[in-house]
Order: C-alpha cells, then structure tokens, then sequence
C-alpha cells in the first residue's frame, strides 16, 4: 500500500513533508542581514530562529565569497510547536537506515548565497541568499535542487518562488525504497530514498528514462551523501584516526575557510561511521552569534560532544581549549599526491592562518591502514575520477565500522531470553542486562579479528565507546527493537491458545480482564507499530469477539463498546 492512499491531503501537506519552509536573506544597511521573505507565508519560525537562520545563511565577511556558493547549517528548533501530518511522516520514518531518521529537535538550512559588485547599491555588492528549511538530512538532494533554481530566483523574485513551491507541493510524499519523481521548474528529478532493508554500501541507481515529452529528467545517485574522498583530501593520512574520534563522539572543530568547506567536512565527518547513527550534535556551519554559541564554547566546563564547522577567525582564540582541531585550507583536488603530514601539537595552533592539517595530542587506538593510503594514492596518480575514489574510502569505512560493531551486535543479540520463555500467561520476560565485563571476555573468540585485518588496542577502543553518547544511542535502539520483538512473540504466543476454551473455565471477572488485556495489547500493536503479521493481529480480533460473544448480552454490550 503506497502511505499516501487514504490520506486525505490538504493544500501545503505534500510541501511540509520534504520542506518546512523557503526563506530569503537580504543586507539590509540599517538591520544587517534580514529575512525578506518566508514561504509559503503561513509558515511559523520563532524569533530565535529567524536569528538563527539570518546570521548563518551569509558567509563571514573575511570568507570573501564572491559569485555562488553553496553551504548547509544545523540549528535547534525551538520547543512546544505542533507538528501536523505527524503520525504520516512517523510511518514514512520507520523505514529509513537510523543515520537518515529526521531528527525533531533540528532543522537543516540549505543555503544558495550570491554576492555580486553592483555599482547602483549603496554598498557596492548585491548579497541575497535563498534558503531551504528543512527536517529532513537529504544534502545532495536539496543542493541539486538549488542549482536548479537559485539562480533564475535572483533573475525573476516573488513570483518565481511562488511556482517553486506550488511544484513543491505535488511532489509524491518521501517514502523510503520507491523510485521518486520530482518535478521542479520543468525538470524531473528522479532518485531513490535509502531503506533499513538495504544491504550497507549499495545504491540501487536510478536509471534515466528518456522522456517522450519536453520535460528533461535527471538522475541523482544519491539523496544525502558528500564528495568524500575531496572532503577528507586535505587530512587525507589521517582518515582512520578521525573515524575514532567520530565514533567516540569526540568533540571537534574543522576550521576552514568558507562554508562551504566547513560545512561539506562536517557532514563527510559524521556520514564516516555509518551505517552507525553519530547521536552527537553537529553544526555544519556555526558562527558567532549562534543561539549556542556561549553554551559551546565556554571554558568552565570540558567541550561537548559537538562537531563545529567554523570560519571566523575569532574561533581560533575561542577554541584554543579544544582537544581535536582540523584545520582546512581550500579543498582543490589534488593533482599531485598529498605529502606526508604529521599530526600537529596542539599549541602550535595560533591563528586560523596556520598550516592546514590536524591539531590534536590524541594517540590513536588502532593501527595506521596503509594499504587504504596507498590505494588512494594510486588513484590520484592514475588521475582516477573523485567519484570512484569515494566509493573506495566509503567502502573502507563502512567495513570497519562493521568490524567495529558486528561483535557488540553480537553480544546483544544473546541478551534476549529464548522464545521457549516466552509464556502466554505471563507478562513478556526482560532482556538481560549488558555486562561490559562479558562483552570483553566474547571478543577473545569472536572480536573484530574476524573480519578485520587491523591490528592495535581493540579493547581500549571499545572501553572508550561504551562511555560514549553513540553506544548509548545505538543500545537504546537496540533495546527497543528487541523489547518490541518480544511483545510481538508475546502476541503471538496468545493468538495460539484457545482463549474461548481457557474463558469458559475462569469466571465472567476473569474472561472481562483478559478481553480488556488483549484490547489493550491491540492497541499496543498499533501505537508502537509492533513487529507483527496482519494475520496475527486479525486473529486475535476474532479471538476477542468469540470470547465477547460467549458472555452473557449485558456485558456483550458493554465489552462491544470499551476500547475500540
């Protein structure tokens, strides 16, 4: 059944499911940088988020990005807004890979920013950026879309963003797993939003039809991924040093020297760890005058588990405290192959001007792969295109992320009592609690060893993470999964039995509780969307009813009424 049947669809519903609204940011001599205008108009953002939105929809004036550019920030929603067309989006939700879920405290901001000389302004340059707001992490997706329209919206205004957004909202709902097409401003295009059932590390592509009618189509190969291999070029022999300090939530900055630099690095940082979600708070692009700002970066308390991806020069004093800098200059593919660089003393980091590379007095646990440095490096001299050399880094970081984790999914999949425990008569059993100390004592036989060829401190490795805030975010998931699993087996253990035979030989006080249990249970498998065949659920309906219908007509009728 495709989510979008039986829905009854208001004007603006299709629009909010991929955008919550589209904003442009002007100069104003007087103000500063204000928001001219939100659309569709009735959408809400609170005055501190049009703060937000503001300050980080323009670069830092020392960025001096003359022409186009292209960046996206973070920024947190303010609390207590209503969300409509909620249980929708939820349903569409549970089908996404956990590191693509939409995250209800934060919003993303797409940003095209122009700055252009023009002599008939008072200060000599027109600077307007068009912003997309959005829940959902889809970067590649809204960057194409962008460039589709950014630049005819600085030719033609108002009523051009009108037609955008009207094309907007006949887009088909984002379901997971279904090849879309998007049509915007006479173009179609076409891609395909991940699901959890895909296999880590594939794309199914999207083929380009060729289009009997005038509309040209194009095929994106991909909704949220970043160019990673020109992301991590300029601290390219460190690579396997920051997906452990991406795994351990470390907190970081990437200093660099446009948004859009910081922002792409940020984003090739936090995608390094899947198919695991980074459960941390990154910021893409984060300045001064960020809501969070003092929260961030004040020096009486240790630095968060934070990712920051900053520009202003003023960062370089700010952040002296911080334990794990990397400094970028501009990201250039690299025609030659990147020399060796060593990781650099903290101390040493003065200014923003000082030498590209990564700060840090932090010793890693495992040891250098050089055979991924040298792969790499042989395409640089094969002059091998920057789309093939990513598949090559994404596929070496999804394999040790693997590595890393199979054996923790391992240990957690015993915690779960045998089905044999599982009793229809009593409340479904817990699972065991997790002993670090038992975990430990399982990597000896079955530990990354099995499927990794790396060699270092694996178990102090693994000591870290379970401190960190993305184990505690994965074993939560975890957690709900296989307590829903169990309530499902539950379930299903009760649709076996006899329920009319058990009733007929309790008393009428007995058989009501058990009819108001099992509603409830019903209920429950519909709110926590329970992991359970229609058949069972229809089942145990009938069970109900026949039960119900066995009882004398004064209760039936009051039984037929509670709790449907």
């Amino acid at each position: 059944e495709s989510p979008d049947q039986g829905l009854s669809l208001l004007p603006w519903d299709r629009f909010s499911a991929w955008l919550h609204c589209v904003c442009v940011v002007g100069f104003d001599l007087e103000l500063g940088q204000a928001v001219e205008v939100i659309y569709p108009p009735h959408s809400k953002l609170t005055d501190k988020e049009k703060t937000n939105i503001c300050y980080l929809s323009f670069p830092d004036s020392n960025s001096g990005c003359l022409g186009d550019t292209q960046f996206c920030f973070r920024f947190r929603r303010s609390p207590g807004r209503k969300v409509s067309l909620c249980c929708f989006l939820d349903q569409l939700d549970r089908d996404l890979p956990v590191y693509l879920k939409k995250d209800s405290a934060y919003y993303y901001g797409y940003v095209y920013f122009r700055q252009v000389r023009d002599k008939s302004l008072k200060r000599g340059y027109f600077q307007k950026s068009l912003v997309l707001i959005s829940k959902l992490p889809y970067v590649h997706l809204f960057r194409t879309m962008l460039k589709q329209i950014a630049p005819e919206y600085f030719e033609k205004s108002e009523a051009f963003l009108e037609a955008v957004c009207s094309d907007i909202d006949r887009w088909p709902p984002p379901v997971p797993g279904k090849v879309l097409q998007l049509p915007i401003m006479g173009v179609i295009m076409k891609l395909r939003i991940p699901t959890y059932r895909d296999k880590p590390g594939t794309t199914p592509i999207v083929q380009n039809m060729h289009q009997a009618d005038a509309q040209i189509s194009m095929a994106l190969p991909t909704v949220h991924e970043v160019d990673l291999f020109r992301c991590f070029c300029p601290v390219f022999f460190h690579i396997q040093m920051l997906w452990e300090l991406v795994l351990l939530g470390e907190p970081l900055v990437v200093m660099a020297p446009s948004p859009a630099e910081s922002s792409e690095t940020v984003l090739a940082l936090v995608s390094c760890i899947s198919p695991l979600k980074y459960c941390s708070d990154f910021r893409p692009y984060f300045t001064i005058h960020d809501s969070e700002f003092k929260e961030y970066t004040t020096r009486t308390q240790a630095p968060p588990s934070v990712i920051l991806g900053v520009t202003n020069p003023f960062f370089a004093k700010t952040l002296q405290h911080w334990p794990h800098i990397i400094r970028i200059g501009d990201i250039k593919l690299p025609g030659e192959v990147p020399k060796q660089v060593k990781v650099k003393k903290l101390k040493n980091l003065k200014t923003l001007d000082s030498k590209p590379g990564v700060y840090t007095s932090y010793k890693p646990y495992l040891n250098k792969d050089e055979e991924i440095i040298k792969q790499l490096q042989k395409g640089v001299q094969q002059k091998r295109p920057t789309e093939a050399q990513s598949v090559i880094l994404r596929r070496y970081f999804l394999e040790l992320t693997e590595s890393f984790i199979i054996p923790l999914e391992r240990y957690v999949a015993s915690l779960m009592p045998l089905q044999k425990c599982i009793s229809p008569w009593k409340s479904p059993p817990q699972l065991r609690q997790f002993s670090q100390d038992d975990f430990m004592k399982t990597l000896e036989k079955a530990g990354p060893q099995l499927t990794s060829g790396l060699k270092g401190d694996w178990i102090g490795l693994y000591r870290h993470f379970l401190k960190s805030p993305n184990f505690d975010g994965w074993f939560r998931s975890r957690q709900k999964e296989m307590t829903q699993k169990l309530e499902a087996l539950h379930l299903e253990a009760l649709c076996n039995e006899n329920l009319v035979f058990w009733s007929q030989k309790h008393t009428e006080v007995e058989t009501v509780d058990l009819v108001l249990k099992l509603k409830n249970k019903l209920l429950q498998a519909d709110r926590e969307h329970l992991p359970v065949q229609t058949e069972t659920l229809k089942k145990l309906q009938t069970h109900i009813n026949d039960i119900i219908l066995a009882l004398p007509d004064d209760l039936q009728d009051i039984l037929l009424k509670t709790g449907t």
